[in-house]
């Protein structure tokens, strides 16, 4: 099966993204995953990617029975979580980490999956509210070796597991990658072989993880055979990002 092709800007004759429609086609396509996998139905979590998304956008979705949503800049995301206040949502920081912003993360966030560093998750367990429960995490791993993402080396993932399941306020779920974009399906599955393996190694190592935050709009259905259990989906509910990145 195959992700919806963006075939380019909405021009006048063409009609606006519905998030609902479109919705709807992604979680069909992760039903038929988890089904040629021999996957129970619903072991597979849907985080909508709302980056650079209007309100309007997300609120569509929302309506639409989306619960889950994934945010990678603070300033945005705040506002989004504002706007929305009076919705159930679940929100999910997906973006890279700053030492400086881990107060509100820890606060407003109920997941984060980009964890890679010790230090930012000790600054998210301090600032996670003593009223709130502990803060969902996973550990961000850079399987492709790419400079441009982050990422934990997979030599040092079990290290880090081990420091940060000890921290008080958090609670570790799993590990999160993104491999580089790849379009053989082959291949794909071979680099979320790669990222389940490394899984299991930190299971293996007697730490437990019940989440793999792996595979979005182009390659889900690959994650989803190799074990994930979110994907993170943007741009085949939303579109385009049509605004452009917040500073």
């Amino acid at each position: 099966m195959t992700s919806a092709k963006y075939n380019g800007p909405p021009s006048p004759n063409k009609a606006p993204v519905d998030p609902a429609v479109r919705l709807a086609r992604v979680l069909a396509r992760i039903q038929a995953a988890e089904a040629q996998s021999g996957r129970p139905a619903g072991s597979v979590t849907l985080v909508a990617v709302s980056k650079a998304q209007p309100v309007e956008m997300v609120r569509a979705a929302a309506a639409a029975g989306q619960r889950a949503f994934g945010e990678n800049y603070l300033r945005e995301a705040l506002a989004k979580m504002d706007a929305l206040s009076g919705l159930a949502l679940e929100w999910h920081f997906i973006g890279r980490l700053q030492s400086n912003k881990t107060r509100l993360i820890a606060e407003r966030f109920a997941w984060v999956h980009s964890v890679d560093r010790l230090k930012t998750a000790e600054g998210l367990s301090h600032h996670r509210p003593d009223a709130a429960p502990p803060m969902n995490v996973c550990l961000q791993v850079n399987v492709s070796g790419e400079a441009s993402k982050g990422g934990v080396d997979p030599g040092g993932l079990i290290g880090l597991a081990r420091e940060v399941s000890a921290l008080p306020r958090l609670r570790l779920r799993g590990i999160m990658a993104v491999p580089a974009p790849e379009a053989d399906a082959a291949l794909q599955r071979a680099r979320f072989a790669r990222v389940r393996a490394l899984s299991d190694s930190v299971r293996a190592a007697g730490i437990h993880l019940d989440t793999l935050s792996m595979g979005m709009s182009a390659d889900l259905e690959a994650a989803i055979a190799e074990g994930a259990t979110m994907v993170r989906v943007g741009t085949d509910i939303f579109g385009p990002r049509p605004l452009p990145n917040p500073a």
